[in-house]
């Protein structure tokens, strides 16, 4: 079953390569969709493909790469949507 999951991950995940780590991540599994930093500090991301895979991401969203120091990550699920890829956007 497909699904796509929209996730608010806070705390020090700015400047820490977290937007790259879970692209590549995101290919690894192979879960599409997009991640963005947000203005107030956040890192937002959709993440779409089978369940297991995506519910594996959003679980490695809370550790993160090396120097991110995760809060909290709030999950939402999303209508799903076909995507090529998982891209890093601005």
């Amino acid at each position: 079953m497909n699904i796509c999951l929209r996730c608010i991950v806070k705390g020090k995940v700015q400047g820490v390569f977290y937007r790259s780590s879970t692209q590549a991540r995101a290919r690894t599994s192979k879960v599409t969709g997009w991640v963005r930093n947000c203005g107030d500090g956040s890192v937002e991301l959709l993440a779409c493909g089978d369940q297991k895979n995506v519910k594996d991401l959003c679980e490695w969203l809370r550790e993160g790469p090396e120097h991110a120091n995760v809060t909290d990550v709030q999950c939402y699920n999303e209508s799903y949507s076909e995507y090529d890829d998982f891209s890093v956007i601005s």
